[in-house]
């Protein structure tokens, strides 16, 4: 009889661990509180690390059919001058949330998802051998077996993303005192777009002011390729939230129960690294349970390897965004703009 389990969410690391699962033999069943697939979102990028777990879920192709491969990235000041240059030593994908998540969800058949359904407690799920809480920052799958009140920690910035229309080659990022504006490609025919401000700045300048001003505002006398995008924007359109991340985890299990993706270690943006984990997670996961002989083995295999790492990785992405929307300190993040260039 194949082991069976529930997973609480159908998000990057639910899909992708339901995935996993079910090649090695198990009986999954997902359970999401939203209705549907997204059909909006803006893109992500998929750094080697996470191609190679798309591959090991046979869909790396599929990804790289659908994605825009990025060639260099640039870091520059508020008057276009480029700091540093990125050139990855392996390729780094761009894919829009909606279309990674439809790649993803290939293969899984209908019954196995169960959409609109609202998980408040585990205890009310159907009986399974394993539990894997993959419902986001605001988990209560983690809140319910921890027993954590605050899982969650303000990052002190707010962030806009869109997308426009018409296609880019631009990869960039421009940092000026106490915010940021990236420009990636979307897909052929669009441009996505996000910005990170400081939420003291945003204050200063005006705490009721809507988005577009906003934007107008912060980011209208910067360089071309970003004022031509401001210009561009339609503030309904304008996906507008305050970051948080995870308040580190001691454990990513607890008994039967796993706890992974942003319900574990949601991170500041800023690495471009939240989707990647949370694909890693799921085939580290599926890897550790197939190759122990216990159950309980597998899964402290997978929090021995995946606990310290992803802390590591949002640890670095706090710093990164505190540091890229800074108001001081101009020539450490000179520095630490060269750096990243090394990074690959």
């Amino acid at each position: 009889m194949s082991l069976q389990a529930n997973i609480v969410g159908a998000g990057i690391s639910g899909l992708a661990t339901a995935r996993a699962l079910m090649a090695n033999g198990w009986d999954v069943r997902l359970f999401e509180q939203t209705p549907g697939l997204p059909q909006a979102g803006t893109a992500l990028g998929m750094w080697p690390e996470a191609m190679k777990a798309l591959d090991q879920l046979g869909l790396s192709n599929l990804v790289q059919a659908k994605a825009v491969r990025q060639q260099e990235a640039r870091f520059l000041r508020p008057d276009g001058n480029v700091v540093t240059r990125f050139e990855p030593e392996e390729p780094v994908y761009l894919i829009s949330r909606p279309a990674l998540l439809s790649t993803l969800c290939r293969g899984i058949p209908d019954d196995r998802i169960n959409w609109s359904y609202n998980v408040r407690d585990p205890a009310s799920l159907p009986e399974s051998d394993l539990i894997i809480g993959a419902d986001g920052i605001n988990s209560r799958i983690r809140r319910a077996i921890k027993g954590e009140n605050h899982i969650r920690r303000s990052l002190g910035s707010i962030v806009y993303r869109g997308v426009t229309p018409g296609g880019t080659n631009q990869i960039s990022e421009t940092w000026g005192r106490g915010r940021l504006f990236g420009i990636t490609p979307q897909d052929s025919t669009s441009t996505n777009w996000f910005a990170c401000v400081r939420e003291d700045l945003l204050h200063r300048r005006g705490r009721n002011m809507g988005t577009g001003e906003a934007l107008v505002e912060l980011f209208g006398d910067w360089h071309q390729s970003v004022a031509s995008i401001v210009g561009a924007i339609r503030p309904e359109q304008v996906d507008r939230r305050i970051l948080y991340d995870s308040v580190p985890m001691r454990s990513m299990i607890h008994g039967r129960t796993a706890i992974i993706g942003d319900a574990a270690h949601a991170m500041a943006p800023n690495m471009g690294r939240g989707a990647c984990e949370s694909l890693i997670d799921a085939v580290t996961l599926a890897n550790a349970l197939r190759t122990s002989t216990a159950l309980e083995q597998g899964l402290k295999e997978f929090n021995h390897r995946r606990l310290r790492q992803s802390r590591k990785i949002a640890s670095q992405s706090r710093f990164l965004n505190r540091l890229s929307t800074g108001k001081r300190f101009g020539h450490v993040r000179r520095k630490v703009m060269t750096m990243l260039a090394t990074l690959s």
